[in-house]
Formats: structure tokens, sequence, C-alpha cells
């Protein structure tokens, strides 16, 4: 019979008590990733409007400098540039964004176009895909992992009535993405985003919250381990009738009216903005190595 002091050593990192490995730590050693030089194009979801942060480039986080935060930690080659411009619309993002994004050499390229499209009378998401597709496969045949977004389920949302559109177009997003393999990251189907708080005062665009779920989510459709814990919207407060009223007031006052005088006269919130991240650089400033806290 062999005694305990017979019994050969655990492995290393083996829990003594369980005879388990414990989950390795991702900020610790975070495992590899094939992806050193990561473009992201769009308008501005992929800019961030809505996460403001003062410490970021540009003055606002965003998804992808959080997606660009976790692809960096423990590679320290890798480089992010974002292209991304409030109030572009897709053909827009296809003449100012694609050849500037094929001239950095990206090896990873998220691309979000055509959500400001619909919401203008006669955005047909038919057509819009058929230009995307063209895009998409330029992109692809570079040799670069590309990476396309669904729209959101907006149907609780001021956005709603482009609901049907939108549907329409993922559905052809997702062949345009089986027909060059690309990858979906699949909005409609992250069911946290019918929340209100995941949205900004603005209820347009993402709250912080909103953002952090949606980068989470672009690394779990990449298989790429990370940092971003699942965040819980807090427990909503109850309001009056008048308080709706009011609170929708403001909002109207200072976002939708704004909002539709640009439409007539022909103006965007993009006018006189340039990408916050034109060229490839560490996600990370100096004194901040991977693995840190942005």
């Amino acid at each position: 019979m062999v005694s305990s002091s017979d019994t050969a050593p655990s492995a290393p990192g083996t829990d003594p008590q369980t005879g388990t490995v414990p989950p390795a730590d991702p900020t610790l050693n975070p495992e590899p990733h094939p992806w050193h030089r990561y473009v992201a194009l769009g308008d501005s979801f992929t800019e961030g409007i809505g996460d403001p942060d003062p410490g970021s480039t540009g003055g606002n986080r965003g998804w992808a400098d959080r997606v660009a935060e976790e692809l960096s930690r423990g590679q320290h080659d890798f480089a992010y540039a974002n292209l991304a411009v409030r109030g572009r619309l897709l053909q827009q993002i296809v003449d100012q964004q694609v050849q500037p994004a094929l001239e950095l050499h990206p090896d990873l390229v998220s691309i979000s176009a055509g959500g400001n499209d619909l919401l203008r009378p006669g955005g047909d998401p038919d057509l819009l895909a058929g230009r995307l597709d063209s895009v998409v496969a330029t992109l692809a045949a570079s040799g670069a992992t590309v990476v396309l977004f669904t729209g959101p389920d907006v149907r609780e949302t001021v956005l709603g009535s482009i609901r049907s559109k939108t549907a329409i177009y993922n559905e052809n997003l997702r062949t345009v993405a089986a027909r060059h393999e690309a990858v979906i990251a699949d909005m409609w189907a992250l069911r946290q985003l019918t929340d209100p708080q995941m949205w900004s005062s603005d209820r347009l665009h993402f709250s912080p919250l909103g953002h952090h779920t949606i980068a989470a989510m672009v690394l779990d459709t990449l298989a790429v381990r990370h940092t971003l814990e699942p965040l819980q919207p807090k427990e909503r407060t109850v309001r009056t009738w008048r308080e709706a009223r009011a609170e929708d007031l403001v909002w109207a006052r200072e976002y939708f009216v704004p909002w539709v005088l640009r439409r007539l006269r022909h103006r965007s919130s993009g006018d006189g903005v340039l990408a916050k991240r034109p060229e490839p650089a560490p996600i990370f400033g100096p004194g901040m190595p991977p693995g840190s806290s942005a």
C-alpha cells in the first residue's frame, strides 16, 4: 500500500485540496491570439460616442478601445487605429476609411456601417448590404480577419421605427459574412441591450455600460479570453408619468430637435471631426504596459 508520503507530487498550479488546476488569471497570463494590428472602421458607434472618457484619445472610449485594450494584454507589439467618425454614412465610410485602413496593413478589421443610412428616408437595407458586400470582399482579400456587426433590436428605443429595416439588413449581413468568411458580432442577439441603461442620455448611442457589454461580446465572438466581467444594470427607479414626460421634453430639446435641424440643413454631427486614432499605435500609454488598466 502506498503511503501519503510516497504519493507523487502535484503538477505545478494544482490545488492541493481539490487536485484540480484553477482557471488562469487572464490579467497575469493572457492566452495568445493571432492579431497584432487592429483597425476599426465606422461611425459614432465605433468612435465611442456615449462613452465619454477624458483619459481616452478623442475624449471617448467606446467598445473598440475596450477590445483593443484586451487584445494588447501580453502582446507588446500590438497596435490599434480607429478611423471611425460620427455621422458617417456607408458610402462616406467606404470613400474615406477603407483605403486608408488597407494602407495600415491590419490583420484584424472591424466595420460597422449603414445604421445612419437606415435612419434616413429611403434607406434600403438590400442596397446597403450590396454596397457593403464589395467592401468586405476587399478587406477580406487583404488577408485580415473581418468583423461585421448586426444592428441591435431597437424595438424598445426611439429608433423603433427602423426595427424591420434593421432585421432585413442583419440577414443580408449574415449572407455577406458567410460569403467572405467574415465574423459576425451579433448585437441583435445581445438581449442585454434592450435595457434602457445600456443607452446613453441621447437615446441614440450606447452608454458606457452598453459599450462594455458589446466589447465583451466581440471578444467572446473572437474566442479571446479577457478581463471584462459581465456588468448588470442598476435596479431601475419607478418614475411617475409626470417625471417621464419631463425627461422626454428635456431629451427632445437637447437631442432630438438639434438632430432634426442638422438633417434639414444637410449637416452632420461629424462635420469637421477627424478620426481619433488615424495611425496604429499601442493602446496603453507610456508607463502603462499591457496588463494595466486603461
